[in-house]
């Protein structure tokens, strides 16, 4: 239901800012409860799409990210094929620049973070649990982008990952499992070419994993889309 919620605001046009149908309006349009459209507000407020205002009612997120700008996901639907399409083409972008860089840059100490995030996402896995998979696998983008020493690198990472969430909070990511085996082994590629100082092999690790991890998503929401 969250999902039909930022499709409805889709359509009907709404900005960061601007102000929703009341939960009744919004449960006559979907043909639904109006304790399933409250629970569909739920989510989305807890991904930052949606805020609700006491007394004044509800507003499409007008929070801003990073430079300033409105959040990227003003415009993101993360349940869109072509949206995910293009968020994974954008990390791509940006993450094989940061593993090249890092390869250049990577001090003692950030190349312990990188390990360190590798083995939590590696024990995630092996133990299929998918919270600690989860935090390994961002706390390893993130210490690689921290590691090229580019601020702006670290912003744009964290704010893809953070929409990129968003698809995992609504049900359109399966959970540990399908390719986590072989992002684990990806992490470690990627983590030996920055340690072995070398941004050739670095960014290619890096897109092979984004690569992969993209065709995962692709097939999950096929799955949901067939299986409906």
């Amino acid at each position: 239901m969250a999902e039909q919620l930022l499709h409805l605001i889709a359509e009907l046009d709404l900005k960061p800012g601007d102000r929703m149908p009341t939960e009744v309006e919004l449960a006559a349009r979907m043909g639904t409860s109006r304790t399933v459209v409250r629970e569909a507000v739920k989510i989305l407020s807890a991904i930052g799409r949606v805020r609700a205002h006491k007394g004044r009612g509800l507003y499409v997120s007008d929070d801003e990210g990073m430079l300033g700008a409105p959040r990227w996901g003003g415009f993101f639907l993360p349940a869109d094929l072509d949206h995910v399409y293009m968020l994974f083409e954008f990390r791509r972008v940006q993450e094989t620049a940061a593993g090249r860089l890092a390869a250049a840059n990577a001090t003692p100490v950030e190349l312990r973070a990188i390990e360190a995030a590798a083995e939590t996402c590696r024990r995630g896995h092996l133990t299929g649990q998918s919270a600690l998979f989860d935090r390994g696998d961002d706390d390893f983008h993130l210490a690689i982008a921290t590691a090229s020493h580019n601020q702006f690198l670290v912003a744009a990472v964290r704010e893809a990952r953070r929409l990129q969430r968003q698809t995992n909070i609504i049900g359109m990511s399966g959970a540990v499992g399908g390719h986590a085996s072989a992002a684990v082994e990806e992490h470690a590629a990627i983590h030996r070419a920055v340690r072995d100082g070398d941004p050739d092999r670095a960014a290619q690790a890096v897109a092979v994993h984004l690569d992969n991890t993209l065709e995962d998503y692709r097939r999950e929401i096929q799955r949901r889309l067939f299986a409906r």
